[in-house]
């Protein structure tokens, strides 16, 4: 992608250009220097009905069937089960849902704890060494990495190149280099489901190759693409959520001090970070079949439609005081930080369970934990943003546990 939405600016601070686009109507042309014409939707009405409109195609092969194209990236990566519409889409979804359901991702609370416990005990170990950490790297990064590889049965050694993949299929980089990775991902998930094949075991990948619905099962192509999928999807948003969520709290002390005291209110607290700073800012592609009015504007068939959570999320005409974080919105506040309509992100409940556990074990672990830096400085203690095509998050967030200094907090509204 090019055009403003790829810009540095808008990776290190989304919400001015997001914002004057709203100003201007919920749906708006952008440019974007591929010659094709985009839209990008901005305010919440109008994104949560395009989110759930069966005219905005996710069909990415069929879009670009007769549209030359350079790119090489794997099949498994370019047409997972989010670039299908029903009814694949729903046979897909039902057979890979059985994972997901909220009995099995509450089995799995014991295990996230005891990840997060011992990556806390990791971080307070540096800390003492050396008086800075950084949160990502030690923390947040981690503990979505180890819970989805436990899920999928990724061992242990083969983790960091599967995060490394991972990141780059995200990151702003080269197109050869994008689509390099996204072939070495999903060759290591070919030889992974055919070892599983071999010797089944408890994990999800085993139990999806068995997977069956009235006797429909999943293809060997379908396999490779959901492992895919949910080993990229399965960490990345918990991950910003984490992240975006800790630095939201680390610029306000009283927020931290009140879920200190009242962990209850951790649930209301995890709706309201992702709202406030979705880990999805533009969410995956979408495209017109036919013509059709959205907010206000005529988009014509085959024109691209970009939604935006990030700015749906600070609509003032859904959320009001939009960009503050308050917990008296309630849990049902209705951000699209996990999407709407049939393509509702299938790993939700996990990534709440795992955001609740990290917050809580952060908070008691670290009562005094800190930014190591003030916003906009310079140096190896200060907070850099991920260069990426969809997500919003940080690379590194440095923290102490020292006295802090003069400039120790910036105003919350500040991203």
């Amino acid at each position: 992608m090019s055009g403003p939405l790829a810009s540095p600016e808008f990776s290190r601070d989304p919400y001015p250009l997001l914002a004057a686009l709203r100003e201007r109507g919920p749906v708006q042309r952008i440019p974007t220097g591929n010659g094709r014409t985009t839209w990008v939707v901005t305010g919440w009405e109008a994104a949560r009905a395009a989110l759930a409109d069966a005219r905005l195609s996710k069909d990415t092969a069929r879009f670009f069937a007769d549209r030359p194209s350079t790119r090489n990236l794997a099949p498994a990566v370019s047409r997972t089960m989010l670039a299908t519409d029903p009814p694949d889409h729903g046979r897909l979804r039902k057979l890979a849902m059985t994972a997901f359901t909220p009995a099995a991702v509450a089995r799995l609370a014991p295990r996230i704890h005891e990840i997060a416990g011992e990556l806390a005990e990791a971080l307070a170990a540096g800390l003492a060494a050396h008086g800075t950490a950084d949160l990502m790297e030690e923390f947040a990064v981690p503990l979505p990495i180890a819970v989805i590889s436990e899920l999928l049965g990724v061992p242990e050694r083969d983790r960091a190149a599967v995060r490394r993949w991972s990141n780059t299929l995200f990151a702003a980089d080269a197109d050869d280099v994008v689509d390099r990775a996204s072939h070495e991902l999903s060759a290591y998930m070919t030889e992974l489901i055919a070892a599983r094949r071999r010797d089944p075991g408890e994990d999800v990948l085993s139990g999806l190759i068995a997977a069956r619905d009235e006797g429909d099962r999943l293809t060997e192509p379908e396999l490779v693409s959901l492992a895919v999928l949910l080993v990229v999807a399965g960490h990345e948003t918990t991950t910003h959520l984490i992240g975006n969520g800790m630095l939201a709290l680390l610029r306000d002390d009283a927020l931290r001090a009140r879920l200190r005291a009242d962990l209850d209110l951790l649930p209301a607290a995890i709706e309201e970070f992702l709202r406030y700073d979705a880990p999805l800012t533009v969410a995956t592609f979408r495209y017109a079949t036919e013509p059709l009015e959205l907010g206000g504007a005529r988009i014509g068939a085959g024109d691209v439609v970009l939604v935006s959570p990030g700015a749906a999320n600070r609509d003032p005409a859904r959320f009001p005081a939009p960009d503050a974080v308050r917990l008296d919105r309630g849990r049902s506040t209705g951000h699209l930080s996990f999407g709407s309509g049939p393509h509702h992100c299938l790993g939700a409940p996990l990534a709440r369970l795992e955001g609740r556990i990290a917050f809580e074990v952060l908070l008691t672990r670290f009562p005094e934990l800190r930014c190591a830096q003030g916003d906009g400085e310079e140096g190896d203690g200060a907070l850099v943003w991920r260069r990426t095509r969809l997500m919003r998050g940080l690379a590194r967030l440095p923290v102490t546990t020292a006295e802090p200094d003069a400039h120790r907090d910036a105003p919350l509204g500040t991203p």
